[in-house]
């Protein structure tokens, strides 16, 4: 059993991948809302105040800020606990008793069991850590808080800057003609092709890069722009942000 602390959006993405999988309750303050979550995912609800963690898996699910003022309502040791607290070290986790502390980097695809999930934290938690989210999707172990924080700028908010860019793609689709589902659904397509393809991300460019063909034109205006230069900015500021929370 495990203990979902949040009702929020990745609370719920994380619920939907799970549902089936694993058993799981949900705690938090707002008791409409934690009935509404429980119908929703056919499990159990509890009041966070003076809940015993005593023994549980805990996995956090809360706002970064929140962190301070849950220690002070809950009680007891847990087994394990697990966060997805973007920029929340492991030493700073310790202000919630337990075990064993890990923590994890999902993001929105668990809904679809299809995240990409970074790990790190204490080895004595690490295969039951794995396993819990292994049923959403795939999972990457690292080796300490800086390199969670480094994932976070690209699992955790990767599928903002992708939204934006296959907006772009889909936009500019329609620009050139085609109706919007069209360029939608070739837009997704194309993602997913692209995801599948099992090499070094030069060599997939490489091999559709042609000379003086089309592909090569559009290189050219991207680089032109600067547009790597500006990708990398975008993931470097998110990590930067992310240790100062």
């Amino acid at each position: 059993m495990i203990y979902i602390f949040g009702y929020g959006a990745m609370a719920k993405a994380i619920a939907s991948g799970l549902k089936g999988e694993i058993e799981f309750a949900v705690v938090g303050r707002n008791e409409e809302k934690l009935k509404n979550f429980a119908k929703e995912y056919n499990c159990k609800y509890y009041l966070l105040d003076g809940f015993d963690i005593s023994g549980k898996i805990i996995l956090l699910t809360i706002k970064p800020y929140a962190l301070q003022e849950v220690s002070m309502r809950i009680k007891g040791e847990a087994d394990i606990l697990i966060s997805i607290l973007a920029g929340k070290s492991l030493i700073e986790l310790q202000r919630i008793k337990a075990n064993s502390y890990i923590r994890a980097m999902p993001n929105v695809a668990a809904k679809y069991k299809a995240s990409t999930t970074a790990l790190t934290g204490d080895k004595e938690a690490k295969e039951i850590a794995l396993n819990i989210f292994s049923k959403i999707g795939s999972t990457v172990w690292l080796e300490n808080d800086d390199e969670i924080d480094m994932a976070t700028a690209i699992i955790g908010s990767g599928p903002a800057f992708l939204a934006i860019i296959a907006e772009a793609i889909s936009d500019a689709g329609v620009i050139n003609g085609l109706k919007r589902d069209k360029s939608n659904e070739l837009t997704k397509g194309l993602f997913k092709s692209f995801a599948a393809i099992d090499e070094k991300f030069a060599i997939i460019k490489n091999s559709v890069m042609s000379p003086k063909g089309t592909t090569a034109e559009g290189i050219s205006s991207l680089e032109e722009d600067g547009i790597r230069g500006k990708i990398i900015k975008a993931v470097r500021r998110t990590y930067e942000k992310s240790k100062k929370i």
